[in-house]
């Protein structure tokens, strides 16, 4: 009797331990989150799937060699008059479906970089595949812009991928919802990566957002300060002293990044979660255009 209750406790020892949810930690890095041009130069064709994110039309025009063109306005949906939202998971699935990816795949994310919301656009897309299960997502420092700008070597020859099904688990701990953040916001880091201007208030809310200012509670971190005037990442120092600064020290309380709609957010978001291992740290997607259009969410004006 004894031997037997003591194999019932195995087994269900067992099936606690193999069944467990999914944590941020089972998805493993393996190449690193920001590459430079250099590196993708010296490792094309050494099983590194090049996703360029520009239209199709800048695609054909010329594009990093094996690259495949998916536009990054792809990656996101408008629903119930929110912008900038997650496509549902099915229809999310195929996407990465149709561009061969697995798991397992190593990814470089290339972009224009002109701008501000250009590389907030690509982190947005590594966010989503992280979202997705893949763990192994980079993003080209300064983008095709720089690319380009060194002469390097260029084609006009279209890529189509071998279309491959998707069954990667959900890495649902990168993912803030509304409810999510009213249940924390008293003992989590709210970060809210808009510019100051937006953040205390003094603009005019833009028209997918009902009020100005900012979650109660919220520090301001603001995406473009993350990066230099040629459109590079700051170097690492740099960005770990800002978030030290505004954030504090890593720690397993739980940072919740927003912004307007969504896609500056993803810019600090990548930065703490996955080049500073802050742990803990989700991306609120209503971010301040859903928050706003209730009426009881605490929002703050003019204060830091």
């Amino acid at each position: 009797m004894t031997r037997y209750y003591c194999m019932s406790l195995m087994i269900i020892s067992i099936l606690a331990f193999t069944t467990k949810p999914i944590q941020a930690n089972d998805f493993q890095r393996k190449i690193d989150p920001i590459v430079s041009t250099e590196w993708l130069a010296a490792n094309l064709n050494k099983g590194i799937k090049i996703i360029d994110l520009r239209s199709s039309d800048d695609y054909a025009t010329g594009h990093i060699t094996s690259s495949v063109n998916s536009p990054a306005d792809g990656w996101w949906v408008t629903r119930d008059n929110l912008l900038l939202e997650l496509p549902e998971e099915e229809d999310l699935r195929a996407k990465i479906g149709e561009l061969g990816i697995n798991a397992a795949s190593r990814i470089v994310l290339v972009n224009t970089a002109e701008n501000d919301f250009d590389r907030a656009q690509t982190a947005r897309v590594a966010w989503t595949l992280i979202y997705a299960g893949i763990a192994n997502v980079a993003i080209l420092d300064g983008g095709y812009n720089r690319w380009i700008a060194e002469g390097r070597v260029l084609s006009k020859e279209s890529v189509t991928p071998q279309i491959a099904v998707y069954n990667g688990p959900f890495n649902q701990s990168v993912l803030a919802s509304k409810n999510f953040v009213s249940s924390h916001m008293f003992y989590s880091r709210i970060i809210d990566s808009r510019i100051p201007e937006d953040f205390f208030g003094v603009t005019t809310p833009p028209e997918f957002t009902e009020k100005s200012g900012h979650i109660a509670g919220a520090v301001n971190l603001p995406a473009p300060w993350a990066f230099t005037s040629d459109g590079l990442y700051k170097d690492r120092d740099t960005i770990a002293a800002m978030a030290r600064g505004v954030v504090g020290l890593p720690s397993y309380r739980k940072n919740i990044v927003y912004c307007g709609v969504g896609g500056f957010a993803a810019t600090w978001w990548y930065l703490l979660s996955e080049v500073l291992s802050y742990p803990n740290t989700s991306l609120y997607d209503g971010s301040i255009q859903e928050w706003t259009l209730d009426p009881r969410a605490p929002v703050q004006k003019y204060t830091w």
